[in-house]
């Protein structure tokens, strides 16, 4: 949530929990390192750009009118490649969008925040826990250089 944009498309309400929905705006090298979400399988639909992912093992690519899944409880993260890239990002059930509607700051621009202007949360392990994040150890692939 540092230097980027997220829009809520449709949320826990919306959809009786089964799903969330959000349109997700990132600078170039942006991205989480290795994580996993104990709640929810997650969804990416590349809009513009290109990113790498880290699905388990494997990394990917993926570009325009790429989608991307990956299962709950699998290792992942992710690092833009292009100047900017947007995706839809989904997830089933319905959760992530909580984390972001309560971490995020709140704004009417479709743009990204000037870089540094936006601090970032303090993710404590009460809250990894309230929002099914575990945070995994170890060198993070898709940034060899520690950048």
């Amino acid at each position: 949530m540092l230097d980027d944009l997220w829009v809520v498309l449709a949320d826990a309400i919306d959809t009786g929990g089964r799903f969330s929905m959000m349109e997700q705006w990132l600078p170039k090298g942006s991205g989480p390192g290795p994580h996993k979400h104990t709640w929810f399988d997650e969804i990416f639909y590349m809009l513009d750009g290109e990113m790498t992912l880290l699905v388990g093992e494997e990394i990917r690519t993926a570009r325009k009118d790429d989608l991307v899944m990956i299962p709950r409880s699998t290792r992942n993260g992710f690092c833009i490649d292009s100047e900017t890239a947007r995706f839809l990002n989904g997830s089933t059930v319905a959760s992530m969008e909580v984390q972001i509607l309560e971490l995020g700051t709140p704004t009417n621009l479709r743009t990204l925040p000037p870089k540094g202007s936006v601090a970032p949360p303090k993710m404590t392990p009460a809250l990894l826990l309230r929002y099914g994040v575990e945070i995994l150890p170890g060198p993070d692939p898709l940034r060899p250089d520690g950048g």
